[in-house]
């Protein structure tokens, strides 16, 4: 690696390419946690180097519950990475959010069953703070950069995870709302938490494609309906993009950069060499 890419995009369905890169170059990056989905490109935008990460894999073949978030994390902050932007399809779970809108969601409830959303153990312990898990900063210029666009855009809510790959069933769907959900997807968790314990800036612009399947006078949820609606959308994302990248420049103000200086609890001296030489990326400049 010759160059060091501050920012990133991980494109979710719908988004599996980056309109408009010049001067790209594709890493094949090897991490302690296997490979990530697929090869980062690296372009230039708006005079800005940026990565371009497709979460489900060239040709959408990675499941939700497949995707190597561990990896996938890694990677860019191997990268030189420090601020992450996720595009995300989501169900709506409110009246007032309507597929072809986009929102901006301030929290995350992980209803995921069976997926590592560390990358500590094996020796190594730290409990990392995710209170609020999409750093409030970059949050905010995602925002701007939305609303600039023209498209209907939302600030806040909560972002259901679910395991899928199958969509919700009614009664889920029902259940969620009255949990007070707002938006429902399949990717945040453990996404998420993993760019907290690599201590990036994480936001995410979620594209409403649907009502899920709790709405009485909306059909169900279907592949053809997401595809459809994001499809509409995938010029907003991409001027949305251009927007955020004239816009943020310089040093981050937010605390996500040091997000492991107070959740390593383990005593150093007892951390396995092994353990310690994997994770050095993350927590080496914790550990001199």
């Amino acid at each position: 690696m010759t160059e060091t890419v501050s920012i990133a995009i991980i494109g979710g369905s719908g988004l599996y390419h980056m309109a408009g890169l010049q001067e790209t170059k594709e890493y094949n990056v090897d991490t302690p946690f296997g490979k990530p989905s697929a090869p980062i490109v690296v372009g230039t935008l708006e005079n800005t180097r940026v990565a371009f990460l497709a979460r489900h894999g060239n040709g959408h073949h990675i499941t939700p519950s497949e995707v190597p978030y561990r990896a996938n994390i890694y990677a860019l902050k191997s990268l030189g990475v420090e601020r992450v932007v996720s595009i995300s399809a989501c169900g709506s779970l409110r009246e007032d959010y309507a597929p072809g809108d986009i929102v901006i969601p301030d929290n995350i409830f992980d209803n995921t069953k069976g997926r590592i959303n560390t990358f500590f153990g094996e020796g190594m312990v730290a409990h990392v703070g995710v209170a609020d898990p999409f750093c409030k900063d970059l949050s905010n210029a995602v925002e701007t950069a939305v609303r600039a666009t023209g498209a209907t855009t939302h600030r806040g809510g909560s972002f259901i995870a679910i395991e899928g790959p199958r969509f919700s069933t009614k009664a889920e769907s029902l259940a969620f709302r009255a949990w007070g959900m707002s938006i429902i997807g399949m990717t945040a968790a453990p996404e998420a938490f993993l760019a907290r314990e690599a201590e990036l800036c994480y936001a995410t612009m979620a594209h409403v494609t649907d009502y899920d399947v709790w709405h009485e006078s909306e059909s169900p949820v279907t592949v053809e309906m997401v595809i459809q609606t994001l499809n509409k959308n995938t010029q907003k994302a991409q001027e949305a993009i251009r927007n955020l990248l004239r816009e943020i420049k310089g040093a981050r103000n937010c605390e996500c950069g040091q997000a492991l200086s107070t959740a390593l609890i383990t005593d150093p001296k007892v951390i396995p060499t092994a353990t310690r030489d994997k994770l050095d990326l993350l927590v080496g400049k914790y550990l001199k």
